[in-house]
Order: structure tokens, then sequence, then C-alpha cells
């Protein structure tokens, strides 16, 4: 299925709409932006957000302009995309991301190639992002919420925690959206019995009033911690 420009105007709207956002009211601090239709808890949303900062900051110490790379962190699982200037700056950049203790696997997708990507470039690839998110709100018969989805230089990125269904059906819907080149999936796969699990716990009548969750253990959901390691699968784009 291929991106219909009919869609673009609701990208945005599309977008937004994943992501209820939920409170997070605790020590007298309040944490919004979270998405309360993502699959991981909020603790883990927050976590990767802080791997990501943390570590974009480091590859900035040690190498300042000597590398372009992106950081993207999922159930604490990283990949790296990007430009490095030789190999051995990309193998320094995958031990530089390791070293923080709550990241729990590293995908190095970096490139040894010249900094060479322009605006316009960027701005392609945050379109076909765009795109392959109102794709997938569009496929009915798949939970959008389920994927993060990257794109460099026109190579889509999936990740999340999908089961095997999902996981292929969103690599079909990736590829067929306009100037997409390949699509690497760099999921956790679990059973339909591990996602029924990992539903919110029914709200009873005394809960029915909170207005926040005061914990993400308050949730009702718990994050998968697979034991076996995420092998990227790239789907070729015919």
């Amino acid at each position: 299925m291929k991106f219909r420009w009919s869609h673009a105007a609701c990208v945005v709207l599309a977008v937004a709409s994943l992501s209820g956002c939920v409170a997070l009211v605790g020590g007298g601090a309040v944490m919004a932006g979270m998405s309360a239709a993502d699959r991981r808890t909020t603790g883990t949303q927050v976590e990767d957000e802080g791997i990501e900062l943390r570590a974009s900051n480091r590859i900035a110490e040690v190498l300042g302009d000597k590398a372009h790379i992106n950081v993207t962190s999922y159930n604490r699982q990283v990949l790296l995309t990007g430009e490095a200037g030789n190999e051995s700056d990309r193998q320094t950049i995958e031990k530089l991301v390791r070293e923080h203790a709550s990241v729990r696997n590293v995908f190095n997708e970096a490139v040894v190639a010249p900094f060479t990507s322009t605006l316009g470039q960027r701005s392609k690839d945050a379109l076909i992002t765009a795109q392959v998110k109102a794709s997938l709100l569009d496929a009915k018969d798949i939970q959008a919420s389920a994927f993060k989805v990257v794109t460099e230089n026109k190579v889509v990125y999936l990740m999340g925690i999908v089961t095997p269904r999902e996981a292929k059906r969103g690599a079909e819907v990736a590829r067929g959206v306009n100037d997409v080149t390949k699509v690497v999936r760099v999921l956790e796969v679990i059973s339909e019995d591990e996602l029924a699990r990992m539903q919110p716990a029914p709200v009873s009548s005394d809960d029915a009033g909170r207005s926040a969750v005061s914990s993400p253990s308050e949730s009702g959901m718990s994050t998968p911690q697979p034991g076996a390691a995420v092998t990227p699968v790239v789907t070729p784009v015919k």
C-alpha cells in the first residue's frame, strides 16, 4: 500500500492521538507527555529518554564533530544510526553507549561515511517517518503505537514490542511507503499470550476517580524483558 497524500494533512493529528498524555505525580514532580498507549511502562519510557540524552551527550563530549549519530532507545534497546568518520570512531561510539548500566543491547547501524547529509535529506527522512506512521494508523489490523519509527537515509528502522504477526505486517506497511529503500526490523517479538498479559488490569470502581497514575507499577502493565537477544531483520523493498 503506497502512502496517499490525501492523508498527509492528518499526520500531525493522527500521531498526536497516539500520545494520550498521563501525569505522574510523586514527590511533588509531574511528568507529562508519556504515551498511555505505549507497551512500555511509563517508567521505562522515561528511562529510554534518559538513555538517549546521556548517550548523545557522551558521544558529543568524546567525538565532538567527528561523528553524526542519532541515538534511539526503546525498552532499553539502543539503535545507533548516522555516520562516523572511521571504523575506530564507530566502535568507540558503540562502546560509549554500552557503558550505561541501564542499556540492555546496542544495535550499531551507523556507517563509516562522510557527513554529507543535507537539510533536504534530513527533511525527506522526517517526511518518510511521518508517512510510515500515518500508514500504520491507516492499517486497521495493527496497533500503530506498538512501533517506533526511525528513518536514516531512506532506510526505515522499526522498533517496538510486537507479536510475530505484527512484526510482519508492520514491515509490509513500511515498505509500501514511497522512497523507502530498505526496512530493518529491530523488534522484540513476544507471543499473543505475553501480549495479553501486558494489557492494563481492569479499573475498579474505587479507582475510577483517579486522574493520574502515581507510579509505573500502578498502571497494571509490565514491560517484557525477553531473554533472547533481538536480531535485526532486513525486509527487502520491491
